[in-house]
C-alpha cells in the first residue's frame, strides 16, 4: 500500500525522521518527498508547506505522479469550542472553508466554493479503521467538523465571525479543506488528526510557539505506532 503523509510545517514534519530512515527523496511539485518503508507499506512523507495553494499544489503534484492508496494529514490546529483545550487531539469528520462566501453567487452555503461540495466528508473505511484504533489504544478526541482558511486566527473577533457561519465547528487551521478537496478529486481516502495548539484568541502567538512542537510530537507518535501495528 502507498501512503502519503502530508505536514504543512517543518517543526512537524521532523518527528517522523525520529522514527524513520529515508530511503530516497523526491520533488513533487515544490515539495521534496522523503520515502520509507513500513510493515510493508509505501510511505512518502512531504512537507507541504502553509495555507490552502500550497497544500493543494504538492498534494496534487503527488497524487498525479504516483497511485497513492491513502494520504494522512497531521499537525496543529487552533481550537474554537470552549471544551476543545491546547493539547486535545481532533479526528475531522468533515472540511470546510471558513473563508469562502458564495451564497450571493447561486444555491451555495457558507464555506462551500461553487460547484464543489459544501463540505468534505471525511467516511472511508480506512479512517473508520484509524478511529478504532484510537478507541482500542485508550486514546481520548474530539470528531467533528474542523475549517480551514488562509488566515491564522489570534483573536475573539475572528473566533466569534467563523463561528457565525460554523458554529459547530471545532477547530480551525489552513490547509485541510485543501487536502480534502484534492483527495476528494482524485478518489483518495483521507485520515485527519489535528492536535490543538493554541485557542485561536489573542494569546494564539505565545501559544502556538509554545506548543506546536509539542502536540506535533503527540501526533506523529500516533500515526507512527498505527502505521506500524497494521499492515495496511
Amino acid at each position: 500500500m502507498k501512503i502519503a503523509i502530508v505536514v504543512p510545517m517543518a517543526e512537524e514534519a521532523e518527528f517522523y525522521r525520529h522514527y524513520f530512515s529515508s530511503e530516497k527523496k523526491e520533488m513533487f511539485g515544490s515539495t521534496e518527498f522523503e520515502h520509507f518503508s513500513v510493515q510493508g507499506n509505501d510511505l512518502y512523507l512531504g512537507l507541504t508547506g502553509i495555507g490552502k495553494v500550497q497544500a493543494a499544489m504538492n498534494l496534487s503534484s503527488l497524487l498525479a505522479c504516483v497511485k497513492i492508496d491513502l494520504v494522512i494529514l497531521t499537525g496543529s490546529a487552533g481550537s474554537l469550542q470552549k471544551d476543545v483545550h491546547r493539547k486535545d487531539l481532533v479526528l475531522p469528520n468533515a472540511f470546510a472553508y471558513h473563508d469562502a462566501h458564495n451564497t450571493s453567487a447561486g444555491n451555495y452555503v457558507e464555506g462551500q466554493i461553487p460547484q464543489e461540495p459544501a463540505r468534505f466528508l471525511l467516511d472511508s473505511p480506512e479512517r473508520e479503521d484509524f478511529k478504532h484504533y484510537l478507541e482500542r489504544k485508550g486514546v481520548a478526541y474530539k470528531e467533528g467538523l474542523v475549517v480551514t482558511g488562509d488566515s491564522f486566527i489570534s483573536s475573539q473577533a475572528q473566533k466569534a465571525a467563523i463561528l457565525k457561519n460554523f458554529p459547530d465547528a471545532l477547530a480551525v487551521e489552513m490547509e485541510g479543506a485543501a487536502f480534502a478537496q484534492v483527495a476528494y478529486h482524485f478518489g483518495t481516502p483521507l485520515i485527519a488528526l489535528r492536535a490543538i495548539s493554541d485557542n485561536g484568541d489573542e494569546n494564539a502567538d505565545n501559544d502556538f510557539v509554545a506548543f506546536v512542537k509539542e502536540v506535533g510530537a503527540k501526533a506523529a507518535e500516533l500515526i507512527v505506532d498505527y502505521l506500524k501495528e497494521n499492515k495496511l
